[in-house]
């Protein structure tokens, strides 16, 4: 199961009583990127509440693809932002408390840990296999990403 299966929305039952809108509590499942997608009764959102999914909106929907918001995109551009937050230093738990800071999302701490060490684990298995294949460049490069994920 991918992590963006495992990230879901703070005050879930709130922002779908407010949007008048049912949608399911994960913030990647296809009804909820729809629902964000279209834009649907943002207007009735407090303000603080608006801005974090407008700000979700913009950092992860923003996608030129016709197949938009279901391209697969959204959900690389936020493994892309939870591997940025390990690379500057925070741990799970902090993780966790800045996306609900900025989108209003949150996980458990514990399968961004488990998230963290597949990420680790994986760049290990691409460090050897370059190394093997004698690519020196792509081996220096997985180093360096599985260090900083390493912390």
């Amino acid at each position: 199961m991918a992590i963006t299966d495992k990230i879901y929305v703070k005050n879930h039952r709130q922002l779908a009583s407010q949007m008048e809108a049912n949608f399911p509590k994960s913030a990647f499942s296809g009804a909820t990127l729809d629902i964000l997608f279209g834009g649907g009764n943002l207007d009735q959102l407090n303000e603080a509440s608006r801005e974090r999914v407008l700000d979700f909106t913009k950092d992860f929907l923003d996608c030129d693809c016709q197949q938009n918001p279901f391209c697969g995109h959204p959900e690389e551009k936020f493994i892309d932002y939870l591997l940025d937050l390990r690379a500057q230093g925070l741990d799970p738990e902090s993780i966790v408390s800045v996306m609900t800071d900025d989108y209003m999302l949150y996980a458990y701490p514990g399968d961004i840990y488990s998230f963290l060490d597949d990420s680790v684990r994986t760049l290990e298995a691409i460090e050897e296999l370059a190394a093997v294949d004698g690519n020196r460049e792509m081996e220096e490069e997985a180093h360096e990403r599985r260090r900083q994920l390493s912390g």
